[in-house]
């Protein structure tokens, strides 16, 4: 029998799970990320490209914002539709418990068995499950589609966060043009600027995802960087295609 010291211990070391933001991570991570790579290869290739300060920060304004619209519209249609997907197999699933009853109990004692339920536990769980058929629809809802109320997204929310924080992370490869003239000086701050964001993201989501932040930010500072390289390079490479 524990002590009630070892007892309090062991509600301290209890670690929670995400909750409700955990359905966004993939907004968030995206919105951002999205904004510092996309901007980032954009404003390396047409400073590749021999572009001047000026238009290369007409390019990545331009860039920003029709990114941030079209991350928003994108994610506004992709959740809205998913969710009205969900909504329709919920409608189909709750018309099938009532008039299929004995082929969604099959259904559901053969879900939970491949979950490791068996045996007489198997046949109770299901006949407590059958009493209720707004239980049994949650039941089937979360095992047969993975639909869960509590991680449904809001396609407002969804829109908005993918919007909004892609803008942040156009930010880094936009303002050192506002600031230098000369292009080089730029990109260079740029990448700077950008490479800190890249790290910081992808060791900042470890708060969430649970792996080691340094692999993560490394990973995706490396990812962005070279791609900023092909973009710079093949903008180069159209400069002189076009100057011979």
């Amino acid at each position: 029998m524990s002590s009630p010291t070892s007892a309090e211990n062991d509600r301290h070391d209890y670690e929670p799970h995400i909750g409700s933001s955990r359905q966004y991570m993939r907004d968030v991570i995206l919105g951002v990320n999205d904004g510092l790579v996309s901007t980032f290869l954009l404003v390396s290739g047409v400073v590749g490209g021999g572009l001047s300060a000026t238009d290369v920060l007409l390019t990545g304004i331009a860039g920003a914002i029709a990114g941030a619209i079209s991350m928003s519209i994108g994610e506004y249609i992709a959740t809205k539709s998913q969710e009205e997907v969900f909504d329709a197999e919920l409608a189909l699933e709750a018309h099938h418990l009532q008039e299929h009853r004995e082929d969604e109990l099959d259904q559901l004692r053969t879900m939970l068995a491949n979950r490791g339920l068996s045996g007489d536990d198997l046949e109770t769980v299901v006949r407590i499950l059958d009493k209720d058929d707004e239980t049994m629809l949650n039941m089937h809802a979360a095992l047969e589609f993975g639909i869960v109320d509590d991680e449904r997204r809001n396609p407002y929310l969804a829109a908005i966060a993918s919007g909004l924080l892609f803008l942040v992370g156009a930010l880094p490869s936009v303002i050192p043009f506002a600031i230098f003239d000369d292009t080089t000086t730029g990109l260079l701050a740029a990448a700077v600027l950008a490479g800190i964001g890249l790290f910081a993201v992808g060791a900042l989501k470890t708060v969430q995802t649970r792996k080691n932040p340094w692999i993560s930010g490394a990973e995706n500072l490396a990812l962005g960087l070279l791609g900023g390289a092909v973009a710079y390079g093949v903008g180069s490479l159209f400069d002189s295609i076009i100057r011979s």
